[in-house]
């Protein structure tokens, strides 16, 4: 794995000085990065274009990337597609900040890293499925229902006499 440590940095020094409107697209297409502390990605590739306005160097970013991950129904392991678009700014002055509150450094160099990482965090499903109509596991044998059909039935009981299997449950613990 790549560290991000100088993939996702721009050197945007040259902005600055240019009249407001002035812009500059960077593309990225990185096979593998890590992103500190803890989002291996695969894959990512994008764009990010830097313009410069009044108040300082707005950022507008459009990445495609995956993430390696297991299905929450039947255990697999896929890749897991993520797709992000933000936009911020990174300001001259304090007063011209944003609810983000990012400064542009001395340096000029942005640093798109935890932006990313924070954005591609959020793209991730709670709930990931390698895909949409997955079977999952056989309750009863643990069997991948996409692979195999074990011939185990779900057990269907009529929704008014479930009342009485709670019932009997309880004589059996007593």
């Amino acid at each position: 794995m790549s560290n991000s440590h100088n993939l996702l940095r721009l050197n945007v020094g040259f902005l600055i000085n240019q009249t407001v409107g002035a812009s500059r697209d960077f593309t990225f297409d990185v096979p593998d990065i890590y992103l500190e502390p803890d989002l291996d990605l695969g894959n990512l590739n994008g764009t990010a274009r830097v313009s410069r306005t009044a108040q300082g160097l707005l950022v507008q970013v459009k990445m495609h990337a995956t993430l390696h991950t297991e299905c929450v129904r039947c255990l697999t392991e896929f890749e897991q597609a993520l797709a992000i678009d933000f936009t911020e700014l990174y300001a001259f002055s304090r007063k011209s900040t944003t609810d983000s509150d990012l400064i542009l450094p001395e340096n000029a160099h942005i640093n798109l890293a935890p932006l990313v990482r924070e954005y591609m965090l959020l793209d991730i499903p709670i709930k990931p499925l390698c895909t949409p109509d997955c079977k999952g596991l056989c309750p009863t044998c643990g069997e991948n229902l996409n692979e195999i059909q074990c011939g185990h039935q779900p057990e269907t009981i009529d929704p008014r006499l479930a009342v009485l299997k709670s019932l009997l449950s309880k004589d059996n613990e007593a």
